[in-house]
């Protein structure tokens, strides 16, 4: 054989390190915190091993858990003491992500970001308020301009509460320049906006509807979250969210919808983001949990793809177990 190009060359242990175009590290990582204001004890979340929510008597002792593994950054989720129609406890003053990110601030030295959605928060579980006799008729489904004003009165009352950054994810029209407007009015302009920016209707968020109680009572999200066979269509998204302020364009599912996260880091020099969301990190650990995959590495594996797609930040359930795997090197 008369090869003059041989990329094996360069895969031996000594060179491999070096030639790497890919690294993750846990500064890349941002790991979710679900907050629950009816209980006083942690509750483990069936569907998502090594995962529960907390008491708020105890958010700021769980992001010093996840500090102490070298991630930096989390995302608060909140489960009311009630809800309603309006999803009032969404903005209210002393609701619970609120009072959570309050302890979290004044207790860690974390970089804390706050959900921006209402689906937790109401009692018919869709992430705005809904048309009339919405219930009954599968055609009718949230309205969106109403929905703005307490979607930016929400981030309003996140940064108030000391939120470092805010995350839109109800995917409503318009959802990022009201919430920019709403944080300029009310002096919070320095604070960041990370939109949810192509999120698509994905059957890969079953346990987080779990972890978060925020499941619809009726129907499904279709006509608010994007359909999965479309990529030409989040561009046009994406173009929305940056035109109206957005500081972060995130994608969401991560693995799926790999081709997006490509498309948007080539099209435009944001920070871009990736959920690796319930579904996928459920799934992994249910072939491990049989013996069918190692854990730690398709973890790891998963996540440094996003990352060699373009993401700059990832969201996601492995964050304290992969940057506690790089830290001990393995």
């Amino acid at each position: 054989m008369d090869l003059t190009d041989r990329p094996r060359r360069l895969r031996t242990d000594g060179i491999r390190p070096l030639v790497s175009e890919t690294t993750l590290d846990a500064t890349d990582l941002v790991a979710p915190i679900f907050v629950d204001a009816t209980t006083d004890e942690r509750v483990p979340i069936e569907s998502m091993p090594g995962h529960e929510r907390v008491p708020v008597s105890e958010a700021a002792e769980r992001v010093a858990e996840v500090r102490e593994t070298g991630v930096e950054a989390v995302i608060v989720f909140g489960i009311p003491e009630s809800k309603d129609a309006e999803g009032s406890r969404a903005y209210a003053e002393d609701g619970v992500v609120q009072e959570a990110v309050r302890r979290i601030t004044a207790e860690t030295d974390a970089y804390v970001i706050t959900d921006v959605c209402l689906c937790e928060y109401t009692d018919h579980g869709h992430c705005g308020l809904l048309e009339d006799h919405a219930a009954d008729d599968p055609t009718l489904t949230v309205e969106n301009d109403p929905t703005l004003d307490l979607l930016a009165e929400t981030a309003v009352s996140h940064a108030a509460a000391g939120a470092d950054m805010v995350a839109p994810s109800s995917m409503t029209d318009g959802m990022v320049g009201a919430i920019r407007e709403g944080l300029d009015d009310a002096g919070y302009s320095d604070v960041p906006i990370m939109s949810y920016a192509a999120k698509y209707e994905s059957a890969f968020y079953g346990p987080f509807r779990d972890a978060a109680d925020g499941a619809p009572a009726f129907g499904d999200r279709r006509h608010y979250q994007m359909d999965p066979a479309n990529a030409r269509e989040a561009m046009r998204e994406v173009a929305l969210d940056v035109e109206q302020g957005a500081d972060v364009l995130m994608v969401k599912p991560g693995l799926p919808y790999l081709d997006i996260v490509r498309t948007i880091r080539e099209t435009w020099d944001h920070p871009v983001a990736a959920y690796n969301v319930s579904g996928e990190y459920a799934m992994l650990h249910a072939a491990a949990e049989k013996g069918w995959l190692d854990l730690d590495e398709v973890a790891h594996e998963s996540l440094l793809s996003m990352k060699r797609a373009g993401a700059d930040l990832i969201i996601t359930y492995f964050a304290e177990r992969v940057a506690e795997q790089l830290s001990s090197g393995r």
